[in-house]
């Protein structure tokens, strides 16, 4: 029995296959911990997005602005028929309703300056904006001749102008729209819809003065985040938005002219003209003014990839870094003949595995770089002057020092690329691959003793 079991312990230390498949087991259960770093990892930047909601919501979520619109109520008289059960015969019953009609600028004129800053709670920010828009454009001639509405239908002494938007609570000004020579006051109305109704008071003299080509003209300020967008309800739309920030995302349906944009550190400028032949609804409606969010275009004021973002796309290469250095100490132990135990091989996984909590949590307290660096640093350290006591002399020590460093600035340079990460990830794994078999080239593999 002793024979047998000292037999396998002989085994074990000196048999290839045996150590390869301890290292093996051993890198699928450091697979454990890394997993929990990666729900750490999700975890963190959840409750980031919460806070960052939560600070949205009280100075002012999304923006989209749509207006100003005219409408003018129509009576809508119709006939019914009713049988009358007791004389046995039909009668005609006339109902009467009330339907609205709106009507869209010929022109219409959005001029934004998007001033951003940062907010912040406990560790948490956020980017939000006050935006101030100026709006001008005129109406076309409104008459219902091309319509089977009679004129005595209309009701023109109830004429008012809507503006629609997602953000009511943002608004930092009264809007009051410019009408010809008439300022209209504007309060808001009840809605279920995703954009909220803002409507003026009646318009005095509408038939009168929309048998004319009409101006208008109002300004708005506006606190909102995450984006800030409009409807090109304008025959002819043309929209200018400037900012400080200097990450836009153009979004949307519509982009702006390339022309008319510029961004730099200091900010972004760009320009948009939409004609009423590149979207798809008409410049007037009957009845029920439908959902045009569709045709939305604006910008999206993106933070650039947060801290977060980057641990979790460097988390994803853990296998990797795991898996190749303790490959490094298995081609040392076979080439050098040191015996390097299990428990060894763990204690190297879990320092690597260590990396990624020091990482996050020192990233949420300064920039990545300066994260990364410290903590690739002090993986670095402790794994080579462990090494140093478990492989004796400098060279393998060293040796290991060096290529952990190389793996480390190899993924925090993919880490930083957009573009060409999977290009330089593919060349960068093949050079290692091919590293790795010139380095085992001359190790005996039946060596079974």
């Amino acid at each position: 029995m002793e024979q047998k079991r000292s037999r396998f312990s002989n085994w074990m230390r000196n048999s290839i296959t045996a150590r390869m498949l301890v290292v093996g087991f051993l890198l699928l259960v450091l697979l454990i911990p890394l997993e929990f770093v990666k729900s750490l990892i999700n975890e963190r930047a959840y409750r980031q997005k919460e806070v960052v909601r939560e600070i949205n919501e009280k100075w002012g979520n999304e923006v989209l602005l749509s207006g100003p619109i005219v409408k003018i109520p129509y009576k809508v008289i119709s006939e019914e028929k009713i049988f009358n059960e007791k004389s046995n015969s039909y009668y005609t019953k006339t109902k009467e309703s009330i339907e609205n009609a709106y009507f869209f600028p010929d022109k219409l004129n959005i001029i934004s300056q998007v001033d951003t800053k940062p907010l912040n709670r406990s560790i948490y920010e956020s980017v939000v904006y006050s935006a101030a828009i100026d709006v001008k454009g005129n109406f076309p001639i409104i008459d219902f001749s091309d319509t089977d509405i009679a004129d005595e239908n209309i009701l023109w002494e109830k004429a008012t102008v809507l503006l629609k938007t997602s953000n009511l609570k943002g608004i930092k000004t009264t809007p009051v729209v410019n009408l010809a020579s008439e300022a209209l006051s504007m309060t808001p109305q009840y809605s279920t819809e995703y954009l909220n109704t803002i409507q003026s008071n009646y318009i005095a003299n509408a038939k009168e003065i929309f048998a004319a080509p009409l101006p208008f003209s109002f300004d708005l300020k506006i606190n909102g985040s995450e984006s800030l967008k409009f409807l090109p309800i304008g025959k002819e739309t043309d929209a200018t938005m400037q900012s400080n920030w200097h990450s836009p995302s153009f979004d949307g349906n519509f982009l702006p002219e390339d022309t008319n944009k510029e961004i730099s550190k200091d900010g972004f400028t760009a320009s948009w003209r939409i004609l009423q032949i590149n979207r798809q609804f008409e410049q007037s409606f009957f009845g029920h003014l439908p959902d045009l969010s569709a045709s939305a275009f604006g910008t999206k004021l993106i933070i650039p990839v947060d801290e977060y973002q980057k641990s979790e796309r460097t988390a994803k290469y853990g296998f990797m870094v795991v898996g190749l250095t303790l490959l490094v100490f298995l081609l040392i132990q076979l080439v050098s003949k040191i015996y390097i135990h299990p428990f060894q091989y763990v204690m190297i996984g879990l320092a690597l595995v260590m990396f990624y909590t020091l990482l996050i949590s020192i990233s949420e307290h300064s920039n990545f770089f300066k994260a990364y660096a410290i903590a690739a640093i002090s993986v670095l350290v402790l794994i080579t002057v462990y090494s140093r006591a478990i492989l004796k002399g400098f060279k393998f020590p060293l040796l290991i020092c060096a290529s952990l460093a190389s793996l480390y600035g190899f993924i925090y340079v993919i880490i930083q690329l957009e573009n060409y990460a999977l290009l330089v990830g593919s060349i960068g794994l093949f050079l290692i691959l091919a590293i790795v078999m010139f380095a085992s080239r001359r190790i005996d593999w039946n060596n079974e003793s």
